[in-house]
């Protein structure tokens, strides 16, 4: 991943402490009119999501049609952690163990008290190869490998699928001390030719190609490119391997691994993921989904329209999910209905930082949880139990939202207000409101949201405090502008992609 605050997260190690830095980046609003079509209804999909069994075998993982099963063609879907750490360790000289935190036995019967199946681990490309000066930290690449293939093992041990992702990786001699838009040419085929003759042997282990890819060119996503700003990539300044080159890399070591790809918008935008899906002989290949409460698709009906139509085709995880507001209710929300839709998820982060900016699951590695990290217990608890999560249902036209515009003007400048209410009878977790103006208005300055213009239309986004609207209250927001020669007031509204009522 990414820590939370991403759409766009570059990370350093600075003196044994780990900063994640977020920007900001905005997947576009694709989706805002096509919830119409589902005036009048409210969906709600089988409750039967499977939940993680110790008694079931995690050996022989393959894809059948859009399910993910084991040896013996039982179901199976992952729910765990993602275990950061093994990403950054490497990349100072004070380092001196590989991963952030304890790696033994103890440490992993702690995350199993969890209920959990599947433990997702972050690579570092020049760690794992040996070049650029990496490790740069009191340990070999070989150490660091055998460091990874210990952890794997006793994962495998304990009955729990492991998850290798390409975390941060880096062309040329550039140290791989960040996540980038692709994987790059020059490195990433060898490091997964060497990481899937290494675990090919393990049918517990699945290889998440690449963490978060954030090119704006699905062409760029499945082909690649040749050189620094080529065709299809001219968003990236360097070779990128593509997702198909990197398939192909890892079946050409004979390895029958489930492989998981990541979408685009640091893999929060599977739209374009079926049509770019690439060619695997084995047919095994997987979805990777990565959901946070400040991302683009953070919406049921951005669900329904982009995510469900691809899990009915291929096994959907969501390899990283999390809230940045040492609270619960965003994820409370998102597994209820990938539960429903029978997608397996992974909570970032089994570390001990803070549950804002990072977020970390866990105050200590005896596995007590931040008030972040309860509410994925209480759901994985839940799930163990039998318990059937609460329905999430699609939001409905007429019957959502209400907002009422006011605005003043004077000569060639305005102040409007914005109150936007919830008639629905549950909570809002986590808005965006988008309307367009008529006329020739511009934004200037805003509160209570973050607001963006592009032309005419106007994004405005919660803030983290305000981000839940409990059924029947509303929150205000508002900004200053400017106009020239129309400042006729907008009329239509959309939030979370569905129209409102004016009011």
């Amino acid at each position: 991943m990414g820590p939370a605050l991403r759409d766009e997260i570059a990370a350093t190690y600075e003196e044994g402490t780990l900063v994640k830095k977020a920007l900001s980046c905005g997947l576009p609003a694709l989706f805002a009119l096509l919830a119409l079509a589902l005036a009048g209804l409210i969906w709600y999909a089988p409750q039967h999501a499977q939940r993680a069994q110790a008694a079931v075998s995690y050996s022989g993982l393959h894809v059948s049609g859009n399910q993910l099963l084991n040896g013996a063609g039982q179901p199976v879907r992952p729910l765990g952690v993602d275990r950061s750490g093994t990403e950054y360790m490497c990349d100072a000289s004070g380092d001196t163990t590989v991963f952030d935190g304890p790696s033994d036995a103890a440490s992993v019967a702690a995350m199993m008290s969890w209920h959990i199946n599947a433990v997702r681990l972050p690579l570092n490309e020049d760690c794992w190869l040996g070049i650029n000066g990496y490790p740069a930290a009191q340990y070999t690449a070989a150490q660091y490998r055998q460091a990874i293939i210990d952890y794997v093992n006793l994962l495998t041990a304990n009955n729990l699928i492991t998850i290798l992702d390409l975390h941060w990786s880096a062309p040329g001699t550039q140290q791989a001390n960040k996540q980038l838009a692709m994987p790059d040419l020059d490195h990433a085929p060898a490091f997964w030719t060497s990481v899937a003759n290494t675990f090919k042997s393990n049918s517990s282990v699945i290889f998440d190609l690449y963490n978060e890819p954030f090119t704006t060119s699905w062409d760029c996503w499945l082909n690649g490119s040749t050189a620094a700003n080529a065709s299809p990539c001219t968003d990236v300044p360097f070779a990128v391997a593509g997702m198909q080159t990197l398939v192909n890399t890892v079946r050409a070591t004979g390895a029958t691994n489930v492989i998981m790809l990541g979408g685009l918008a640091y893999a929060n935008d599977l739209s374009g993921w079926l049509s770019h899906k690439p060619s695997d002989p084995l047919n095994n290949l997987a979805a990777s989904f990565h959901l946070y409460n400040f991302n683009t698709c953070n919406y049921v009906n951005c669900w329904v329209l982009t995510v469900a139509p691809v899990a009915a085709q291929v096994p959907v995880i969501a390899g990283e999910i999390g809230e940045n507001d040492c609270a619960h209710g965003f994820i409370d929300m998102a597994m209820a209905w990938l539960d429903q839709n029978n997608i397996g998820y992974l909570a970032w982060a089994w570390d001990t930082y803070n549950c804002w900016s990072f977020p970390s699951l866990i105050s200590d590695y005896n596995g007590t949880p931040t008030p972040y990290g309860q509410g994925l217990l209480n759901h994985l608890t839940d799930l163990a139990n039998g318990v059937t999560p609460t329905p999430t249902p699609t939001p409905v036209p007429g019957h959502y939202c209400a907002v009422h515009y006011s605005a003043s003007y004077w000569t060639g400048g305005m102040t409007a207000n914005i109150t936007i209410s919830n008639i629905s009878n549950a909570s809002i977790v986590g808005w965006t409101l988008v309307f367009t103006f008529p006329g020739d208005q511009q934004i200037t300055a805003g509160w209570s949201a973050t607001w963006s213009q592009q032309g005419q239309q106007v994004t405005a986004r919660d803030i983290g405090y305000n981000d839940v609207i409990a059924a029947g209250s509303s929150v205000s927001i508002g900004f200053n502008g400017t106009w020239t020669s129309n400042h006729t007031d907008p009329t239509v509204f959309t939030l979370n992609g569905v129209t409102c009522n004016t009011v």
